[in-house]
């Protein structure tokens, strides 16, 4: 098995552009996983990582001899503890990295649980939100051009493996999907029809703002409804992965108790 030690070579140099670049992963199609939760979800639906990439003092660890194991047909590659460190996304690394193809995010039929996301910006809300979003069971999230790239590895880690259970399609055009949309599409504003008194057992879209700024006025001009989420506390707003969650919970518990 080979072992990279020297910061020149090109496939950690690869490697490095991977971690640290949005343009590279649109480029070449290829993203990087980090640890072994998110490595066993991608290998549960059936995505075999092209490189499995180890830390030299780590490759005999039982997790990464079951990982190797179950992956027999990517690549191997061992990276000195310094490199490794350089381009895994958290503080105290397990010791595995993945490279894989990122899958293209398809729906086969008109979705009646979809969410869009406009210009979210912070890696941990985006990947929250996205977790959120496989669990309620939301079939497709379609995300603006202006979001942070949803496969990055901080959205990654905060997905925890959504990723590869949820169709994500990135650089939508929402206008349009807002007007195709066969169904309601809701708005969250700070002003608007109380959630809970929405009727939300039919086909729902849910669309979702910046941090900051919340929706822009044409997407809010061309949504069914605009609603809010009651708050009797003293505060104006909630961050967009915990309104996200109590929206799509919300329909959850209309539809299923």
């Amino acid at each position: 098995m080979k072992t990279i030690h020297s910061r020149d070579n090109p496939t950690f140099r690869q490697l490095k552009k991977l971690s640290e670049s949005a343009r590279e992963r649109r480029k070449t199609g290829q993203t990087l996983l980090d640890g072994v939760h998110l490595i066993d979800a991608c290998l549960q639906v059936g995505l075999m990582p092209e490189t499995l990439v180890l830390r030299e003092d780590a490759a005999t660890h039982a997790e990464m001899a079951s990982l190797l194991q179950r992956a027999v047909k990517a690549k191997i590659l061992m990276l000195s503890p310094a490199l490794f460190t350089e381009i895994s996304p958290v503080e105290t690394p397990v010791g595995i990295l993945a490279v894989i193809n990122i899958p293209h995010g398809t729906v086969a039929e008109p979705p009646e649980f979809a969410l869009l996301l406009e210009d979210l910006q912070d890696p941990g809300n985006l990947g929250s939100v996205l977790r959120s979003a496989a669990a309620a069971g939301v079939q497709v999230a379609w995300l603006s051009t202006g979001c942070v790239d949803a496969w990055s590895p901080k959205v990654l880690r905060a997905g925890m493996g959504a990723h590869f259970v949820l169709p994500i399609v990135e650089r939508a055009d929402l206008n349009a999907l807002v007007a195709g949309f066969n169904g309601v599409t809701l708005a969250a504003c700070l002003a608007g029809e109380s959630l809970y008194d929405l009727d939300l057992k039919v086909p729902i879209a849910f669309m979702i703002g910046n941090e900051g700024a919340g929706l822009s006025p044409a997407l809010v001009a061309a949504a069914s409804r605009r609603f809010t989420i009651p708050m009797p506390g003293a505060v104006e707003s909630l961050n967009a992965a915990a309104a996200t969650a109590i929206c799509l919970f919300e329909r959850v518990r209309q539809t299923q108790f």
